[in-house]
């Protein structure tokens, strides 16, 4: 991340950070960790759990926690980010430091959890891309993909997360679970809709043997170091165990073409030298070991999915419960990414 925390911030913290509360916190729980007053900052470009890096002069770390306002059932849930990071720390997959998890919600209004700042550049955009040129962008691509595969091939069980999810029935519950959120969240005729989640369930594929999913794989939810290779996967709120598939059909979503100028979602597909989504599956495919061709499925599905995302944030938008720039434009991607998904699995309208 390469954000600053060295500018002083408010005594009190930006919103949904009380400064004080986390420093009264960690000289509690972890005596010695801080060695000066805290200053922390929103870290901007989330649009789910609020990120704040915070820094004590000579230390940095972040504080990961729930959005401000409406919050949908199951999802921010920062027990589960802070055991999956715990967990994979000593494995290939990059994480940062777990450093405590905080269920109390008097010290700063939210469940939170602090884990270790990592230095990096998270890529949101072709924009962000294109000055590292056609070569370095290519590196990064296919280094997001290996390092999925290295995810994949973690043995749950081995690193204390053999009771992470239930894999049994993942995909059906996938559906359902994103069904109940969309209900939660939508204000307002969503033409399609419907329409797509009615064929992905008439579709559904048989999935492979279940591994640690991330859930929301795709390159700004990583940090890229100097030398193009992944230093930390971050953002594990939708980690679990299930079908590894879903991850790849998400990463091919983020490297489709979509036919939305400027579009505030990340995407990087137009940065010169980017892989098509063809070739990531490909890489995969080869590296892991899995049969990919129902891939078209699960990137319909990462089409669903997001615009459910989308809807719900746009939802909170309406009601003034966002923190940051850019949440008003969210609303109208909502239609896209469901005609996308329709197209994927050959039902366009």
């Amino acid at each position: 991340m390469d954000e600053s925390v060295d500018a002083p911030g408010r005594d009190d913290g930006p919103p949904g950070l009380d400064l004080g509360g986390l420093r009264t916190l960690l000289d509690r729980e972890r005596p010695g960790l801080v060695a000066g007053p805290l200053t922390g900052r929103l870290i901007e470009g989330g649009r789910s759990n609020l990120t704040y890096a915070v820094g004590d002069g000579v230390h940095r770390w972040v504080v990961r926690r729930p959005p401000l306002g409406h919050v949908l059932a199951t999802a921010h849930d920062m027990t589960r980010e802070f055991t999956v990071i715990s967990a994979l720390h000593a494995t290939p997959v990059p994480v940062p430091e777990a450093i405590l998890l905080c269920d109390d919600t008097a010290v700063t209004g939210a469940p939170f959890y602090v884990m270790e700042y990592v230095d990096g550049v998270p890529y949101r955009s072709a924009t962000e891309l294109a000055p590292i040129g056609p070569e370095r962008t290519r590196r990064v691509a296919l280094a997001l993909v290996d390092t999925l595969v290295d995810l994949h091939a973690v043995d749950p069980a081995a690193v204390g997360l053999a009771e992470f999810g239930r894999p049994d029935g993942f995909l059906e519950r996938q559906l359902r679970r994103w069904g109940k959120q969309l209900a939660a969240s939508r204000s307002r005729d969503l033409p399609g809709i419907d329409e797509l989640a009615a064929a992905l369930a008439a579709r559904l594929p048989q999935s492979p043997a279940p591994t640690v999913v991330h859930g929301d794989y795709r390159l700004d939810n990583v940090l890229v170091g100097p030398d193009d290779t992944v230093r930390a996967v971050l953002d594990w709120e939708m980690s679990t165990l299930g079908d590894p598939l879903t991850d790849l059909g998400l990463l091919a979503m983020y490297s489709d073409r979509l036919p939305v100028k400027d579009s505030p979602v990340s995407n990087t597909r137009e940065a010169p030298g980017h892989p098509d989504a063809s070739e990531l599956i490909e890489r995969y495919a080869t590296r892991s070991g899995r049969d990919v061709s129902q891939v078209a499925w699960y990137t319909a599905f990462a089409y669903f999915k997001l615009a459910v995302i989308l809807e719900g944030i746009h939802y909170r938008f309406t009601l003034g419960q966002t923190v940051g720039a850019g949440f008003d434009r969210l609303g109208a991607l909502t239609p896209v990414f469901i005609d996308q998904g329709l197209s994927a699995l050959g039902t366009g309208r």
